[in-house]
């Protein structure tokens, strides 16, 4: 199974400068892939497309852009470039994104996501696979009058969604390569994320889904101080209906309760859970929140995990 690792250099003196060093770091831990998140700091495909470069071999993604505010023949544009750039390491990770950010921050109303999210990615799978498109929906409109392809890209960009809900999840099994689901313990991806998701996938004819699970988690000795960070960092999913919800149906109470945090033993173990519960790629996130020798001692199980 691939095993990567979610990168965040955002204290750093130049972020970019400090990812690639990072990036170089998680490779020679033997990990597969580097993951970036979205927000309104750093261009995460351009971020991918730097690190691709720089250290061959090691695949990159984007975890995940919000489809509010975004346009699928920017997006396309964004995907392309950082394929062609990686010579097709890149794999592109579209979410729904949350009502707070998207008002707040686009002054945008966050209004009927799944229908935006069938749309854009109706229209994205078309740039993405022929560099042109004649698009006309309810919320979207995407179409070319001159080229939109990459020389470069050719072969397309794996489609991933932060999926989890279950209108969510049969959009993305009928639309998109695989899911990215985060916060998601191993109970809830065996009992109701990836029978829906597969099950949509095998209705619209379509391949397996991918699915790539995003897990906060971290080797360490100092559990019980590490989870207390834990708990205060993860606080902010908690008020968001989607996470509530799968954070619940993993068996959980607090973000937290769905982290990895303890030894090597334990660690391994519940990676061999996500795996038995359906995940066909494990991407693990918050490794820096117990300090460098900590992320470091993750990295090196995860690197021999992924051998």
């Amino acid at each position: 199974m691939a095993i990567g690792v979610a990168l965040n250099a955002t204290d750093a003196d130049n972020q970019i400068d400090a990812t690639v060093r990072l990036a170089h770091e998680a490779a020679a831990a033997g990990l597969r892939s580097a993951w970036f998140g979205q927000t309104f700091g750093a261009d995460s495909p351009q971020l991918a497309a730097v690190v691709g470069r720089e250290v061959p071999g090691l695949h990159v993604g984007t975890s995940a852009i919000p489809v509010f505010g975004r346009h699928p023949l920017l997006v396309s544009s964004q995907a392309q470039t950082a394929q062609a750039a990686t010579h097709g390491r890149y794999h592109l990770g579209l979410a729904l994104g949350t009502k707070l950010l998207t008002e707040a921050g686009f002054g945008i109303p966050f209004e009927r996501p799944i229908a935006r999210l069938r749309e854009f990615l109706t229209a994205l799978r078309q740039l993405t696979e022929t560099g042109a498109a004649d698009f006309h929906g309810e919320l979207l409109t995407a179409a070319t009058p001159i080229s939109a392809r990459v020389p470069g890209a050719e072969g397309g960009v794996p489609l991933l969604v932060a999926a989890m809900g279950p209108q969510a999840l049969r959009a993305s099994g009928e639309l998109a390569d695989g899911i990215l689901p985060y916060l998601a313990g191993p109970r809830a991806l065996d009992e109701h994320i990836v029978p829906a998701v597969t099950a949509a996938a095998e209705a619209a004819g379509r391949p397996a889904p991918r699915i790539v699970a995003m897990v906060h988690g971290v080797v360490t000795d100092d559990a019980d101080s590490v989870r207390e960070k834990a708990v205060e960092q993860l606080a902010f999913y908690e008020q968001i209906p989607s996470y509530a919800r799968v954070i619940e149906l993993s068996g959980g109470q607090r973000a937290a309760d769905v982290s990895v945090i303890g030894d090597e033993r334990r660690v391994a173990a519940e990676v061999r859970r996500y795996r038995d519960a359906g995940a066909t790629e494990v991407v693990f996130s918050g490794t820096e929140i117990a300090g460098d020798s900590d992320r470091r001692r993750t990295w090196a199980l995860l690197g021999e995990l992924a051998g």
